[in-house]
């Protein structure tokens, strides 16, 4: 599925009924929402950093990162880029469960979106302990979404990268960051060399996230990729959903069409 950012108008889509209809756990890709809202709420300092630890249990689930134990120390940005679970599922513990389900329904991961007819709605189940939390900030545990609401709130990010750009000169953003400014860099180093970097198309850029999780009702994973292109100034918001697979097989999905869609808008300018 993919949507333009301006306006919102469904450009390509492929099986909008699965798109619409199917509640999956939604994986790392709930991931930014989270780390806004740490951001926002002084929780959580940009350039803090903290340790990445193997093994990763929580409540009995081994959720280790798959990320290089090279990367062992990650601030804000980094920990988006290459998806750190030990980082969210600690960072995660500073919120509490109205905090996060807020987050949730912000993020439109229980309403409509009104891009198809006989839509689904996503649940979201108030975490009753720590290791609930910590699983749901992962989106591995009591939160369900469409494909569609997921492709939603990703362009609203990208609506948001769009009003900065276009609010203040480069000199008045650098003196003045935005909380959300980490967000966006860890989204575009995601695909320049992080979890997502098999989405890098050719000829422009992009940024965005992969998520991989158990299915509900079916045995083994499902994959996504959802973001944006190009990285600065986003025109497209994509969504890759694949019903067996993992994050990464949805991003090297999503990066021949991005490609596409530059050469088919941009290909013949000078």
């Amino acid at each position: 599925m993919a949507l333009d950012v301006a306006t919102g108008k469904l450009l390509v889509q492929w099986n909008i009924t699965v798109a619409a209809q199917r509640l999956e756990r939604p994986g790392s890709t709930v991931k930014p929402f989270v780390l806004v809202e740490l951001l926002r709420s002084g929780k959580v300092q940009p350039e803090q950093r903290l340790a990445c630890h193997r093994p990763l249990y929580i409540d009995g689930h081994r959720m280790d990162c798959t990320h290089s134990p090279a990367v062992a120390s990650l601030n804000a940005s980094d920990a988006i880029a290459y998806s750190c679970n030990t980082y969210f599922s600690s960072m995660a513990l500073r919120m509490n469960a109205v905090e996060l389900g807020e987050v949730f329904q912000r993020a439109g991961f229980t309403s409509p979106t009104g891009l198809a007819s006989g839509e689904a709605v996503g649940r979201i189940t108030a975490p009753q302990s720590q290791s609930d939390l910590q699983l749901q900030a992962l989106g591995d545990w009591g939160i369900e979404v469409t494909p569609l609401e997921l492709l939603l709130a990703y362009r609203a990010l990208a609506l948001e990268k769009l009003r900065l750009q276009n609010s203040a000169s480069k000199e008045e953003r650098n003196s003045n960051p935005n909380f959300v400014n980490p967000v966006f860099q860890g989204l575009e180093r995601s695909v320049l060399y992080g979890v997502a970097r098999a989405a890098q198309p050719t000829g422009t850029s992009a940024a965005g996230k992969t998520g991989t999780a158990s299915g509900v009702s079916k045995p083994g994973s499902h994959g996504f990729f959802v973001g944006y292109s190009p990285a600065d100034k986003p025109e497209i918001v994509l969504l890759v959903y694949l019903e067996h697979g993992r994050g990464m097989d949805a991003a090297a999905v999503a990066a021949p069409v991005f490609t596409s869609y530059w050469k088919l808008w941009h290909g013949d300018r000078k």
